[in-house]
């Protein structure tokens, strides 16, 4: 029986979120919009709320959130700054790979600082000549007696010059190409790690995005993730456990941008009579709403089969693809339906159209996406 009614707790849950988003966040989203100072008010707020660590098992001191749950809190957030969610959910993007693949030892020891303080944790993966495609990644670990020895550098990395631990990807094996690819846990104070420069972006501004280098990085062998090689399967399983609530964020940003279209049309006079009157206008936002609530119910339904430990690959992908294109796509109709007045930075709906661009970008291109959700949907092809 198809059920979509939410538990109580997952509605107190949600309604928490939006009143964070509404009370703490919207209020002060323009403001670090303008510039590059790290929200650190706002972030103090979320972490005593449980934002930052909220995917942590309560036996570790978490949240203790499921898939649904994650998603719910999502939407919520990027509804009121996506710069901001991104800031927060780096951390369980962060914390995925410990979380699947991690030793009870590393659960405790790398999750104690997080749940007790403030802190912020990075996801290494990209590169500059290693986006989409992680076999082309350049950076080594060489084994040396009890510790692996980093060199290389990472690029766009998220919370990268605020983190106090590192999930660094880098080939343990060069020899052996992608299957030896492999996953460390670098925790911030070791020698030889330089934070490079902050990126400006377009979008998101409010979450720190940098360079990172790692010459001569010694770390013990227990940092090790998994074992030797296991890197890329790391990546996958992350990305799927990962992705819906990316495509949630693509849905907060749509309800955004549809509901100050739906408040704009109704007090913006032309001919004599309010916008939403006119079919153009009162078209687009049917529109708008409804691929608001079909990119909502995709989320739902990866994050679902997440909670049951069912294979996910193509549903995270569908939710994630589908849910940052309508947050794209329905940011654009909200500025098209303030006219002249959207393109400026004195309203809200500009914003919002910077800052879905990032969503198709990043956790695997929107291209690349598609090409995973191909593959499950055509299979194997027999060559004659």
């Amino acid at each position: 029986m198809i059920d979509f009614s939410l538990t109580e707790d997952q509605i107190a849950l949600r309604d928490m979120a939006h009143e964070f988003a509404e009370k703490e966040m919207r209020p002060r989203a323009a403001e670090y919009d303008r510039g590059h100072d790290f929200p650190e008010d706002v972030m103090k707020k979320a972490f005593e709320v449980g934002f930052l660590t909220c995917t942590v098992p309560a036996e570790y001191g978490g949240g203790g959130l499921g898939d649904l749950e994650t998603v719910l809190v999502s939407e919520e957030l990027s509804w009121g700054c996506a710069g901001m969610y991104t800031t927060m959910m780096a951390n369980s993007l962060a914390f995925t790979p410990i979380l699947l693949f991690g030793t009870e030892d590393q659960k405790k020891r790398f999750f104690a600082p997080f749940v007790k303080d403030l802190a912020f944790a990075s996801y290494c993966l990209t590169e500059r000549e290693a986006g989409s495609d992680t076999t082309a990644i350049k950076s080594t670990a060489r084994k040396d007696g009890a510790h692996y020895v980093i060199n290389g550098s990472k690029c766009f990395i998220t919370n990268g010059g605020v983190s106090s631990l590192y999930v660094v990807f880098a080939n343990a094996a060069p020899e052996k190409g992608a299957r030896g690819l492999s996953v460390f846990l670098v925790p911030r104070e070791t020698p030889g790690i330089t934070v490079g420069k902050v990126e400006d972006k377009l979008g998101h501004r409010a979450s720190n995005t940098t360079e990172l280098f790692f010459e001569d990085v010694r770390v013990p062998a227990d940092h090790l993730l998994g074992r030797e090689g296991l890197g890329f399967t790391v990546a996958m399983k992350t990305f799927d456990k990962t992705r819906a609530a990316v495509g949630a964020a693509g849905v907060g940003i749509a309800r955004a941008a549809l509901e100050y279209a739906v408040a704009y049309s109704k007090t913006r006079i032309q001919f004599g009579k309010p916008i939403a009157t006119l079919q153009a206008t009162a078209f687009k936002i049917a529109q708008m709403a409804m691929e608001v609530e079909a990119a909502r119910l995709l989320v739902w339904q990866a994050a679902w089969l997440m909670d049951r430990g069912k294979p996910c690959g193509k549903e995270s992908a569908m939710a994630k693809c589908f849910g940052s294109d309508v947050g794209m796509k329905t940011a654009l109709e909200a500025l098209q339906i303030y006219g002249g007045y959207g393109y400026m930075k004195d309203y809200p709906v500009e914003k919002l159209v910077r800052d879905a661009k990032l969503l198709q970008i990043y956790e695997g291109t929107n291209e690349v996406q598609r090409l995973v959700i191909s593959r499950e949907v055509i299979g194997p092809i027999r060559n004659r």
